[in-house]
């Protein structure tokens, strides 16, 4: 089994304590710095653009309540050059970036080759970066970029039509990180059709906005250029690891046509779910990857431990069960205005929660001795001697146990 760690560097209201920019990143830097010594895999950050805090002056602000921002990191890459420098082994990933927004998929190939170019003809010792790609959690941090409607008959289609867009996306995408040289015109051909809308009602509103009757849209692709060849030609591409950020099964199975792509998988997902993506990744997973493994699905999961000495394994696990259970109230409240009993409850079920011996056994439990595990431990969270202390149980007494 293989354990990463999540970085989320949300800086949002804590107990009434709303840390600055400077301690965020201060704090962030020390646990990464422990993570490196402690042995774990990757380290990988939350990655979010625009202002969520801003975003709410707006009509429909897509979450009203939430007082600071989801996150501060804003480029994986820039981030990995400093986290490279000050760690020694650690490797470094985004969880997720957008390749919709600052400038398109095209903009995020190019910068991605120049990263590896960099790194590659820095002297430096060669460290994996892992990348995960996606959408984007929030239509705002797309919209400036020109990623929304752009008609009646778009918006009406949108809830499907963005699905489409990011087939596009992820295609110019992989295939600029790839080296090919090509124009808009050489992408698949896409198409909607009432298959892709969840009622005939939907597809009739959709064919009503675009004027012409047809059981087949043609749609054209979303981004549009010339032949275009992305600088540098000659990036080493072994330090690159893919991994997409979408939980559509015909999206992930169409990356792997153009490269080896990974899937993240959340602590929340039904293990039906992850079992068939496992067996469907075994067929579908790009040939140039080698056989699909269960670590190509790293799996975020939040971790509340307690391990002091001076109390029982029940009073461990009840204090334990309590932080979870406040933290996840807070966050809620804090993202919803409101809480949901029954999801937080859920949210505690799939946490690792409680002593070390209980940590154990519920991972026994929950996952494969072969799976990758994300370990979130700043989750609503400022204290930073105590995440790094959580950091360090988790390793010391927890971690042994399954290597």
């Amino acid at each position: 089994m293989k354990f990463d760690v999540f970085f989320s560097i949300c800086q949002t209201e804590v107990e009434g304590y709303m840390p600055n920019e400077q301690v965020m990143f201060e704090h962030f830097f020390d646990q990464v710095r422990l993570a490196d010594d402690l042995g774990y895999g990757t380290a990988w950050v939350a990655e979010t653009h625009l202002s969520c805090q801003i975003q709410k002056q707006n009509p429909g602000a897509v979450i009203p309540h939430f007082k600071g921002e989801i996150g501060l990191n804003t480029d994986i890459l820039q981030m990995g050059h400093i986290l490279f420098s000050m760690t020694n082994q650690i490797k470094v990933g985004s969880a997720i970036r957008n390749i919709q927004c600052n400038g398109g998929p095209l903009a995020h190939a190019e910068a991605v080759r120049t990263f590896l170019s960099l790194r590659a003809h820095s002297g430096l010792e060669p460290r994996t970066l892992e990348l995960g790609f996606a959408a984007g959690r929030f239509p705002f941090s797309n919209i400036p970029y020109g990623v929304m409607p752009r008609n009646d008959w778009e918006l009406a289609a949108w809830p499907a039509l963005r699905g489409k867009v990011f087939q596009d996306a992820v295609e110019i995408f992989l295939r600029f990180v790839r080296g090919d040289v090509l124009a808009s015109t050489d992408l698949e051909k896409r198409t909607l059709q009432r298959r892709d809308f969840r009622s005939d009602a939907d597809w009739e509103k959709v064919i009503a906005a675009y004027g012409t009757k047809s059981d087949v849209i043609e749609l054209s692709p979303f981004w549009e250029f010339p032949t275009v060849g992305v600088v540098p030609f000659e990036t080493p591409m072994d330090q690159l690891r893919l991994t997409i950020g979408a939980h559509d099964a015909p999206t992930q199975d169409y990356a792997n046509t153009l490269l080896p792509v990974g899937v993240f998988n959340l602590s929340f997902t039904p293990t039906a779910q992850i079992n068939e993506t496992h067996k469907r990744m075994q067929q579908t997973f790009h040939a140039d990857g080698g056989p699909w493994q269960r670590d190509y699905m790293p799996r975020t999961v939040l971790v509340f431990v307690d391990d002091t000495a001076s109390i029982s394994d029940a009073q461990k696990v009840e204090r334990a069960t309590a932080r979870a259970t406040h933290a996840m109230e807070d966050y809620w409240r804090a993202l919803q205005g409101t809480i949901d009993p029954a999801r937080i409850k859920q949210g505690v079920n799939n946490a690792l929660t409680g002593s070390p011996e209980r940590i154990i056994d519920q991972i026994h439990e929950r996952f494969d001795k072969d799976d990758r595990l994300m370990l979130w431990f700043d989750f609503h969270n400022h204290d930073n001697d105590a995440v790094k202390h959580a950091m360090s149980a988790f390793m010391e007494k927890i971690a042994p146990t399954f290597t």
